[in-house]
């Protein structure tokens, strides 16, 4: 009997790796895990009862939770898997499968990271390196979308930023656009000036994909739908959204949920998938389900990863 065959017999619906290997007493570890990443990919396989019908993931090493709502305009199910592991670990994902990435990296800058309502020191903060940016374009399709967060340029982050242009452009992306996040009326009065903008940094893979409407051309030929290079219209002067209330957020960084929908409209179209390496809050997730996307979460800290569970409604799919 089939290693997929004895945990089908014994678990219906859901079960942990400690249970497949239970199940499976003869069968080395490394090949229960095989045998289960193998199905992942299939839906005739679904022998969890809970895994989607994905074929971006292809393993799973650590834990993976997953909530599935109906897009009643497609009648197809947008499906958001959260993995909690490192953002930086990329190798479970196919290459040129995933549509668009937002992300808001914990970068390492000491200075930056106290002062003001900014406390990162107890956060496992990092800078990008170059491979950093060689897998993000690697799971990109040709022409689709980064989209990475970072802080207003400053004397501590100016090289920094320069850095992670540099090793951007390296990896194939191409810069597309910057637009301030203003955050509504607020203010943070430390460091040289006031500020109250993180910059939205765009890039492509290569050349930008055609999302933008050529309303010349379907004036011109009104029975097809015409496309431009470029992003869903022209990007605004600035995103101005206020931060989330600070009684209501579940971490430092949270971004508002009304911003990262905003973003997903000019980057992608209903049904795509998105990625977010540094979940943090969750809202990305929250953002892409608004929106009739697809996404795929990662968060490394647990507490984190229990909060997201909680806000978006998941259910697990493999426990660790």
């Amino acid at each position: 009997m089939s290693i997929v065959q004895n945990i089908l017999n014994n678990y219906e619906k859901e079960f942990s790796l400690k249970n497949a290997y239970d199940v499976n007493p003869e069968a080395n570890p490394e090949s229960v895990r095989a045998r289960i990443y193998e199905s992942i990919p299939n839906p005739k396989k679904n022998f969890a009862g809970k895994i989607i019908d994905d074929k971006i993931i292809y393993k799973v090493s650590k834990g993976i939770y997953g909530v599935k709502r109906l897009n009643e305009e497609t009648n197809k199910m947008n499906h958001c898997l959260l993995v909690e592991g490192n953002g930086l670990d990329l190798s479970f994902i196919k290459s040129g499968t995933v549509d668009a990435i937002i992300t808001d990296h914990p970068y390492n800058l000491k200075k930056s990271n106290n002062g003001g309502n900014r406390h990162f020191a107890e956060y496992d903060c990092f800078q990008y390196i170059q491979e950093d940016f060689n897998e993000k374009a690697r799971v990109l399709k040709d022409g689709s979308f980064l989209v990475e967060f970072l802080p207003e340029e400053s004397a501590e982050n100016f090289e920094y930023l320069y850095q992670i242009k540099k090793m951007a452009e390296e990896a194939g992306f191409k810069y597309y656009a910057k637009v301030p996040w203003k955050k509504g009326d607020f203010v943070s009065n430390c460091g040289r000036k006031s500020k109250n903008t993180e910059d939205v940094l765009i890039f492509s893979k290569g050349e930008a994909r055609a999302l933008r409407v050529d309303a010349k051309k379907d004036k011109a030929e009104p029975n097809v739908k015409h496309f431009m290079k470029g992003c869903n219209g022209m990007l605004p002067t600035a995103f101005d959204f206020s931060k989330p209330n600070k009684k209501d957020m579940l971490h430092q960084a949270e971004k508002p949920t009304e911003l990262i929908e905003a973003i997903l409209n000019f980057i992608t179209l209903p049904n795509e998938c998105v990625l977010d390496q540094f979940a943090g809050s969750g809202v990305t997730g929250e953002a892409c389900l608004n929106t009739k996307r697809n996404c795929i979460l990662i968060e490394k800290a647990h507490e984190f990863v229990l909060k997201i569970q909680k806000r978006l409604g998941m259910i697990p799919i493999f426990e660790k």
